[in-house]
């Protein structure tokens, strides 16, 4: 087994081309066709999980924070990112990350936050615009069934909670296949109409060329007719942050309680509590606060993250129940939630058990 399998698998649960224009995920160092042995799992590497991956055999890392961050103009080993690097060379480890990606899509980040908190109905709380597109084609009515299917399995079709979505249209297409054409159907030089089905399915942007490739190889046609579009729609398995239920409605103090315990915290901050009901939670791990407008437009009760500024506090405090948990505490279950899904395909996965909270407090 090749690296390059685990991470054509990753990249299916949160593509690269999710993560935000600042961001450095994807394979940071080795190569994707070295042979897959054995891998960790960490939220951040550091020298201890470096160190346990070499001592455990271990050559392919996958990590949520990215080491290399910021542009390296000598690798002498004076900083951390530095020492990693030379590390992970000399032991011919190759490291993955999964940053901002992870926390764009619906199963991934928030996601995991969300099912430590017991929330139902979930939602992204600020879904991405312009990442959709539809694709439309033409294809002879007894090739419709083939097409269709072919471009749903390579990706398309998928609105919401639905899979298979297209719609589709009867009518006659024309054409005239010159003399160095091959027509499936038709005469060359001579103008043919054919009774055809107008094929139009949604996919996500990223998908592009596996549909085209999925058209083209189950399409009978010589030179498929079709059309794609960007749709302005929002992508509601695609965004920032996530809302959702508790069962039952808490106090603020009862909610206090409640998510120390779930998310096992040593320390809360938090607003003023105005003595309102807790029901609908709005959250986002790390720093998250950049989307306390949109918990407020969308009527959250609270909203919890890893990292809260001061001023927000003074500006938002009174519009919502604000909590800041810690960056790591936050977003921490990740890295079970990636294992527990590697296992199941690749095995040879285990999470580190040497990293730790780099924050300490004094309580």
């Amino acid at each position: 087994m090749k690296i390059s399998d685990i991470i054509n698998y990753i990249e299916e649960l949160a593509p690269l081309s999710y993560q935000e224009s600042y961001d450095n995920s994807g394979l940071l160092v080795g190569q994707a066709e070295q042979n897959f042995r054995k891998g960790l799992v960490c939220f951040d590497l550091n020298e201890k999980s470096m160190q346990e991956a070499i001592d455990s055999g271990v050559n392919f890392i996958l990590t949520h924070h990215p080491f290399l961050f910021h542009n390296l103009k000598s690798i002498t080993g004076e900083t951390l990112s530095e020492k990693l690097l030379i590390q992970a060379i000399k032991h011919d480890i190759a490291i993955y990350a999964m940053h901002t990606n992870l926390d764009n899509v619906f199963h991934g980040v928030n996601y995991c936050f969300a099912e430590k908190l017991l929330l139902k109905e979930l939602k992204i709380l600020r879904p991405v615009p312009n990442r959709l597109k539809k694709i439309i084609t033409y294809v002879p009515t007894l090739h419709a069934d083939q097409v269709r299917n072919a471009l749903f399995e390579a990706g398309g079709g998928h609105i919401g909670n639905y899979d298979s979505c297209s719609f589709n249209v009867s009518g006659t297409g024309s054409f005239k296949a010159n003399q160095q054409a091959n027509p499936f159907v038709g005469e060359k030089n001579k103008i043919h109409f054919e009774n055809e089905i107008r094929i139009e399915t949604i996919f996500p942007d990223y998908k592009e060329k596996q549909l085209i490739q999925a058209l083209y190889q189950a399409h009978p046609y010589e030179e498929p007719a079709y059309d794609i579009y960007r749709l302005e729609n929002e992508n509601h398995s695609v965004g920032s942050g996530m809302i959702g239920k508790l069962t039952n409605p808490m106090t603020e103090f009862e909610f206090l309680s409640y998510i120390k315990s779930q998310m096992n915290l040593s320390l809360i901050m938090h607003s003023k509590p105005q003595n309102k009901s807790i029901q609908r939670i709005a959250l986002c791990g790390g720093s998250g606060a950049f989307l306390i407008k949109d918990a407020i437009k969308q009527k959250a009760d609270v909203f919890v993250t890893g990292e809260i500024r001061y001023h927000d506090f003074i500006d938002f405090g009174k519009d919502i129940f604000l909590l800041s948990i810690g960056h790591y505490e936050s977003e921490y279950a990740i890295k079970h939630y990636l294992c527990k899904k590697l296992i199941k395909k690749f095995s040879t996965f285990a999470v580190s058990k040497t990293e730790i909270n780099p924050v300490n407090y004094f309580y």
